[in-house]
């Protein structure tokens, strides 16, 4: 499966939830998704917050929810995650760290 694939299922379940619709209690615009999107990565801070231990079922739980918000934000704000990933890696290719 590809990311266009992952974003597709991803519209797929939002839609089934009535969140796109024009009334929705939750609406998918990128100022929303971009909050959703670091409230779930901090999510992922709590299972390191006081020790280096982790259940891994509960850590991929919260990789899955950044996953699913980083595809959604990417997609309504019409950027083709797969391309600004590999254009990243090229950028970062010629970058030096200490």
């Amino acid at each position: 499966m590809d990311i266009k694939e992952l974003t597709k299922r991803m519209h797929n379940f939002v839609r089934s939830k009535g969140w796109y619709e024009e009334d929705s209690k939750r609406p998918q615009t990128p100022r929303n998704l971009s909050i959703s999107l670091a409230l779930e990565t901090a999510e992922i801070l709590e299972h390191f917050q006081w020790n280096e231990g982790f259940v891994r079922e509960d850590l991929a739980e919260e990789l899955a929810d950044v996953a699913l918000y980083l595809l959604q934000l990417a997609s309504i704000a019409e950027i083709d995650l797969e391309q600004a990933i590999l254009d990243k890696l090229e950028v970062n290719a010629s970058r030096e760290w200490d």
